[in-house]
């Protein structure tokens, strides 16, 4: 059964609940809230401007309020599963496969899988928590994001109910807390399943990385799941094909791999991987108008973090751009099984290949971006 308690269409009444998560927080830690307390956090979640760097720290000292909340709503049993070490180890156990494949596929874990807390024992009320965090903590565009991430999770919903089993659904995500979430300290947010690989670490407060992130999406067409369209993963296909669209013949040669590829170069357990010399053609070598689709493109997966992140992040990208290379193989519409495209800057990795189908015939893409400074928060080790 569905259990997703809200579309992504209605993100916005996730932010309803962060004034009363506050006072949650404060019960939690032995106070009694104000009126006037509890207004002002409603109020400050009101007014993110996103370039403001006070900002930035208000809303992630919101994700540890709604990350009390949360917890406020397990049992013993469900607490010990979310809370888990922070470790390179744990951080860096994450996967594109269903757990079912993880755990019990030839070679893959020995039987144990992702770590954390699956979703298929949430409550109603449960999940409404899970939702308001996963809210926060992620982008509010349009098929971005939060809209994203409900996406993924119907997407694997019509996978169940088309072929896939109980392998597939929402019931088999997880979500795990490495380190106590605190604004003090470091520790790490962890949300994911077949396809989706959410990996937020906050040290002191503040958001310190938001990879590696994995999206991919099966089916690739576009399907309707309980009322609501799915189409992710559409909108980075065609930000993609534009921007190759643009290159001339030359430009073209330049970017275009010796070799192809069948997945991605560095996928799930390819940590700390990056190639030392870039390929392909550089941004320098773009017009403006072709630097602007590349960075386009590269904001579909930055804007997957929340609002005042992203734009901190994709700041950053932007002045890079000039050192930045886009490399590919295959065709540059990244419609069909083989296509393959890499940006690769200073700092911004981001990789999109697409893949035969498992449980559907088609294609569908696998895709991970990656930061080579902050990915886990800068953990190596």
């Amino acid at each position: 059964m569905n259990r997703i308690q809200f579309n992504s269409r209605a993100r916005a009444s996730a932010f309803s609940v962060i004034g009363s998560a506050a006072a949650v927080a404060l019960v939690l830690a032995g106070c009694s809230p104000s009126e006037d307390s509890i207004a002002s956090s409603s109020s400050e979640s009101s007014t993110v401007t996103p370039d403001s760097t006070a900002t930035a720290a208000s809303a992630d000292a919101d994700v540890v309020t709604l990350a009390a909340a949360f917890m406020a709503t397990l049992d013993s049993e469900q607490l010990e599963a979310l809370s888990q070490d922070y470790t390179f180890a744990n951080a860096s156990n994450w996967s594109n496969f269903p757990n079912d494949l993880l755990a019990n596929g030839p070679g893959a874990n020995s039987g144990s899988g992702r770590i954390g807390l699956q979703t298929d024992s949430l409550t109603d009320e449960q999940w409404t928590a899970l939702e308001n965090l996963l809210a926060a903590v992620t982008g509010s565009s349009e098929n971005e994001g939060f809209d994203e991430i409900i996406q993924h999770l119907e997407a694997d919903n019509y996978l169940a109910d088309n072929g896939g089993g109980d392998a597939y659904g929402e019931g088999q995500f997880f979500i795990a807390f490495l380190g106590e979430p605190s604004d003090t300290g470091t520790w790490e947010l962890q949300f994911g399943g077949h396809h989706l690989a959410l990996s937020n670490t906050y040290t002191d407060g503040v958001l310190a990385g938001a990879t590696p992130s994995f999206r991919g999406i099966e089916p690739f067409t576009t399907v309707e799941v309980d009322g609501d369209t799915v189409v992710a993963e559409q909108q980075e296909q065609e930000a993609f094909a534009a921007l190759l669209a643009s290159l001339s013949a030359d430009q073209l040669s330049a970017a275009t791999l010796s070799s192809s590829f069948n997945d991605l170069l560095l996928g799930p357990g390819e940590d700390w991987a990056f190639p030392e010399t870039s390929e392909g053609l550089k941004g320098s070598d773009l017009t403006d108008e072709q630097k602007d689709l590349l960075l386009a493109a590269i904001n579909t997966y930055v804007d997957d973090v929340d609002d005042a992140s992203a734009a901190a992040i994709l700041a950053e990208y932007e002045s890079e751009l000039d050192d930045t290379y886009i490399a590919f193989s295959g065709t540059t519409n990244m419609t069909e099984i083989g296509d393959y495209i890499r940006i690769d800057g200073p700092s911004v990795w981001i990789e999109f290949s697409q893949q035969g189908g498992i449980v559907l015939d088609g294609a569908h893409p696998h895709a991970v971006w990656r930061d080579k400074t902050n990915d886990y928060g800068g953990l190596t080790s």
